[in-house]
C-alpha cells in the first residue's frame, strides 16, 4: 500500500514541470485557491527502529504569489492534526493522543510565512508553525510546479512542494519517546488554482 501511494506521488510529480526562474513580465501578483482533494501532507518518523510514514489532510491554504518578486509572496497552510494517520490503529492513537499531537485539544497545525527567499523554482520559506498551541520558527524548502505541457507563462494552475523537518520535543510533543523518534520530516504538496 505504501509503495503504491509513493508511486502515485512520483507519477503525479512527473506530470508537472518546474516553474522557470524569472517570470514573464506580464505576470502580476495573484492569490491562489486550494484544491483540498488533490493536496496532501506526508510525514516521516521512527517507530522503534523502523522508519515510518504518516499523513494528514490539508485543511486550508492561502498563497499569494508575486512572480516578479518572490519576496512579496506569502504562504499560509493549515493541517488537520486530528485526522493524522500513522499506518495502523495503535500508532494513530499514539500520534493523535495527548502525549504527541494532543489533537483533541489542538486539532489544527498552522504555518505562516514571514519571509521568502530564492526563486519560483527553488525557494526557502521562513515562518512560524504552531503545533499543540506552541509556536516556533520553521524553515521549509519550496518548489513550484505547473502542469507539464502548459505554457511557461501560464501560472493559473500550480503545485507547491514544501519540505522540512522539526523536533517534536520543541512543541511539547514528547510522549512515547521510547517508541517514537524526535525528528519529524514533512512533505506538503499543495495544488492551487489562481483566484479570478
Amino acid at each position: 500500500m505504501r509503495h503504491g501511494l509513493l508511486y502515485l506521488f512520483i507519477l503525479s510529480l512527473a506530470c508537472l514541470s518546474p516553474v522557470p526562474g524569472p517570470a514573464p513580465l506580464a505576470a502580476a501578483p495573484a492569490d491562489y485557491l486550494l484544491d483540498k482533494e488533490r493536496s496532501s501532507v506526508s510525514f516521516t518518523y521512527r517507530f522503534g527502529d523502523a522508519p515510518s510514514r504518516g499523513s494528514m489532510p490539508v485543511e486550508a491554504a492561502r498563497i499569494r504569489l508575486d512572480p516578479r518578486n518572490i519576496a512579496n509572496s506569502s504562504v499560509s497552510v493549515t493541517l488537520r492534526a486530528d485526522r493524522a494517520e500513522a499506518g495502523f490503529f495503535l500508532t494513530n492513537r499514539i500520534i493523535r493522543g495527548s502525549g504527541v499531537l494532543d489533537a483533541r485539544a489542538h486539532p489544527l497545525i498552522r504555518f505562516e510565512s514571514t519571509r521568502i527567499l530564492g526563486t519560483l523554482s527553488d525557494a526557502v520559506v521562513e515562518g512560524n508553525v504552531t503545533i499543540r498551541g506552541v509556536t516556533r520558527p520553521m524553515t521549509l524548502n519550496a518548489r513550484l510546479f505547473r502542469p507539464k505541457g502548459s505554457d511557461p507563462g501560464d501560472l493559473s494552475r500550480l503545485s507547491i512542494r514544501l519540505t522540512g523537518a522539526f523536533n517534536r520535543r520543541d512543541f511539547g510533543a514528547d510522549g512515547y519517546s521510547a517508541l517514537v523518534g524526535d525528528e519529524i520530516g514533512l512533505r506538503i504538496v499543495v495544488r492551487l488554482e489562481r483566484s479570478e
